[in-house]
């Protein structure tokens, strides 16, 4: 793992198109929002799909408060098919203060900015 950042970092970088954000939260809580352009893979499914990262640049993974994300973190960097740089975002989506998206019933994304639910193992979210 090379690090975390922060919300503004990884805003710059969406703006840069530089990066893929993973959030391994369950696709219900994903669905209901996420980082614009995000990707859901679920830590519990981080072990079976870590070749999804291979010759990826930059990773960035995403929880709610900043730590499960520090473990996928260094299960996508320990990976020996990845070479690029893999970041925890260090506040968590309870520190994102930028627009969340929503899946909608068929599936698109939508623009909001509601609260996110939290991980189970990191207890309840905190609405923003």
């Amino acid at each position: 793992m090379d690090g975390e950042i922060d919300a503004d970092e990884l805003r710059s970088k969406l703006d840069e198109e530089t990066v893929r954000v993973v959030d391994i939260r369950s696709p219900g809580a994903f669905e209901r929002g996420h980082i614009p352009g995000s990707e859901n893979v679920p830590f519990p499914s981080l072990v079976d799909e870590v070749e999804r990262f291979e010759g990826d640049d930059e990773v960035v993974t995403v929880c709610p408060k900043g730590k499960s994300s520090v473990q996928a973190a260094r299960l996508i960097a320990s990976y020996e098919g990845f070479d690029g740089d893999v970041v925890s975002f260090e506040p968590g989506l309870n520190g994102w203060d930028g627009p969340l998206e929503r899946a909608t019933a068929d599936g698109e994304a939508t623009a909001d900015t509601a609260a996110v639910d939290g991980d189970p193992d990191e207890g309840p979210a905190a609405p923003f």
